[in-house]
């Protein structure tokens, strides 16, 4: 099955009019400190002007869950991935109060970190370096065999995606300074890093 593509750390509108156009099939809004952070005043403002069928999707850490809540009822969002240290007494009350699909990420630093996972509340795993957000890629072999969904992340770009997801068969890709030169989005990066995860075999 063709995996989906996910884009994140979208900041303008130049942004949201290269995603428009390379149609990834999400992007994603980053609420937590980081160079690529947005607000949710921009963040709602980015929305308004995303195509109808990608999804937007909130990038949290550790947030209070009211917060996410709020992005999700006022539609800036559809979907909540975690990246911090949310347990999953955090993910089950979240689940409790929306029917908003959960993403958890996870750091992979050896074999068995996945499979910790696998009775999970969340919707999906997010697979990533345990540095999330620096474009730096883990040993694929350390996934092992899993049943959950996931989406892989992790020194992902146009050169070595199709060869990620024949290793690795995820649900989704997720990139985010693969597609960036000199630290902005690059219209012809993310481009080629869609066409290329659609027609990896």
């Amino acid at each position: 099955m063709m995996p989906k593509v996910k884009i994140c750390g979208l900041t303008t509108t130049a942004d949201i009019q290269a995603a428009n156009a390379a149609r990834p099939d999400y992007i994603g809004f980053v609420f937590t400190a980081s160079r690529r952070m947005v607000d949710a005043a921009q963040a709602e403002a980015l929305r308004r002007g995303l195509s109808p069928g990608i999804i937007p999707v909130g990038v949290f850490v550790n947030a209070p869950p009211a917060q996410i809540l709020s992005l999700l009822a006022a539609g800036v969002i559809d979907i909540a991935q975690l990246h911090g240290q949310e347990d999953e007494a955090y993910i089950a009350s979240l689940k409790a109060k929306t029917d908003a699909t959960i993403i958890k990420a996870i750091p992979v630093q050896q074999l068995g970190d996945v499979q910790q996972w696998q009775q999970s509340a969340a919707d999906y795993l997010l697979l990533d370096h345990k540095t999330g957000g620096t474009g730096h890629s883990f040993d694929w072999d350390m996934i092992g065999e899993t049943t959950k969904p996931f989406f892989l992340a992790g020194g992902l770009r146009p050169e070595n995606v199709q060869a990620a997801i024949r290793k690795t068969a995820p649900h989704a890709v997720d990139v985010s300074s693969g597609v960036e030169t000199g630290g902005v989005k690059d219209f012809g990066k993310m481009q080629d890093f869609v066409e290329k995860a659609r027609c990896a075999k």
